[in-house]
Order: C-alpha cells, then sequence, then structure tokens
C-alpha cells in the first residue's frame, strides 16, 4: 500500500456489518472479512479507530404481544450489544495479529478499557487497533453520533463511514432505481435533504468542527484502501 492521505482514521460500522446471511446475531466469516480489511489499512502505518453499531443484536424500542421496552432501557440494551460486536471484532482482529484495545463508554472493568481520550490517542500512537464501544454512554444518541464525537475528540482526519451500499443516493436505491448517487454533498446538503445515510447531530457535529465524512460500500473489499489511498469511493460530505 503507497503512503496514505491520512494519518488517522476512523471508521464506523453498523451492526449489521456483522451480518450476511442471517437476520441477527454475528457471523464469524463476516468478522473475519472485516478484520482483514482493517489489518491492510493498519499495516501501512495508519491509525485506525472504530466506533461499531449494535442493530444486528438489539435496535431501538420494540413493542410485541402488549410488551414495550422504555426507550431508555432500550437505548442502554443497545448499548450493551455495540460491546458484543466490539469483542468479537477484538477477537478477529488478534486472531490475525492486530493489537487492539476495546474501549467502552459504560464501565465494565473485566471486559473492556473504560474510554478516557487520552489513553485512546496514546493507544493509536502505538499503532494500537481502538475499538469505541457503548456508544457515547447515554441514551437518545446513535453510534453515528458517537462516530463523530470520538473522531473529533481523538482528531482523526476523516470518519469514513462504511454501508452496504455505494455512498448516499437522493433516494433508497433498493427501493427506487431512479435514485441518483452523490459523489460530493456540503453538510448542509444532507440537513436540508433529510439524507438520513448519517443522523443530523452527528453531521452537524462534524460540519462545526470541519471533520470530512466518507460514506462508502464496505462490502467491496478494496474501497477501504482504496479510499485511504486517495481514491475517489463512495460519498465525499464537507
Amino acid at each position: 500500500m503507497k503512503k496514505s492521505k491520512y494519518k488517522r482514521i476512523l471508521l464506523k460500522l453498523s451492526g449489521e456489518a456483522f451480518l450476511k446471511n442471517n437476520a441477527h446475531g454475528i457471523e464469524h466469516a463476516m468478522c473475519e472479512t472485516l478484520a482483514q480489511q482493517i489489518k491492510k489499512v493498519a499495516a501501512s502505518g495508519i491509525e485506525v479507530a472504530l466506533v461499531v453499531g449494535g442493530g444486528n443484536i438489539f435496535r431501538g424500542a420494540r413493542q410485541s404481544d402488549g410488551f414495550a421496552i422504555e426507550r431508555t432501557v432500550a437505548d442502554y440494551m443497545g448499548m450493551l450489544a455495540t460491546v458484543l460486536n466490539g469483542l468479537a471484532l477484538q477477537n478477529a482482529l488478534e486472531n490475525i495479529k492486530v493489537p487492539t484495545r476495546v474501549m467502552t463508554a459504560i464501565a465494565m472493568n473485566r471486559i473492556a478499557e473504560p474510554y478516557i481520550r487520552r489513553k485512546a490517542i496514546r493507544h493509536l500512537e502505538k499503532k494500537r487497533v481502538v475499538i469505541f464501544v457503548a456508544g457515547t454512554g447515554n441514551p437518545y444518541f446513535t453510534t453515528d453520533t458517537a462516530a463523530a464525537l470520538r473522531s473529533i475528540e481523538i482528531e482523526a482526519d476523516i470518519l469514513l463511514k462504511g454501508t452496504k451500499v455505494d455512498g448516499v443516493y437522493s433516494a433508497d436505491p433498493l427501493r427506487d432505481k431512479k435514485a441518483q448517487l452523490y459523489k460530493k454533498l456540503r453538510y448542509i446538503d444532507v440537513l436540508n435533504q433529510e439524507l438520513r445515510v448519517i443522523d443530523a447531530t452527528a453531521i452537524t457535529l462534524c460540519r462545526e468542527n470541519k471533520l470530512p465524512v466518507i460514506v462508502f460500500n464496505y462490502t467491496d473489499s478494496q474501497n477501504l484502501e482504496d479510499i485511504v489511498n486517495g481514491k475517489e469511493v463512495g460519498t465525499r460530505i464537507g
């Protein structure tokens, strides 16, 4: 891999990145695939941090048979789901000799380090892949917002959001064949057009701190490497 234009990146992966064939849970093969992509980037000397979602295990407040989960409780359950994904990804990375640290916004000292900004930066400087879990540690905030926040805190050069589509479209490309793929967008365009590929709080944080975002398709194993090598992939927001 040639010299990258980025020194430090943060990669946001949703819970669906841990799935291929199943409706829910964690698929070992997907963890291995993600780990290999991350290893290539980290091996080039780029400092890599991640934020993972938990939608493959638990997504939001649910109601069935008259049983409702209150929003705050549901959000905390979702945060715990991200911890499971973070540990699975850590295991996959360390199986291929990539040093990692899992840092959590909710204290659970037996399985992950508490998130401390200076310590996270130090891990990155030592070329450890840092996986941030449990979101921001607060209900009502998505893992997109956690990704934007952590990117800014660790002074990442860019936030990369992996999805199952090629970037940001004018409409859902799976439902509308006429949906247009945007190559570049301004932060205000995402907000004004209510393009829901990344939530409004997250994009506002990025806008206020001039943090660029690239939305790309992680299912193409070459895309992550191409992005850090400066190729135009997906949609750039900024």
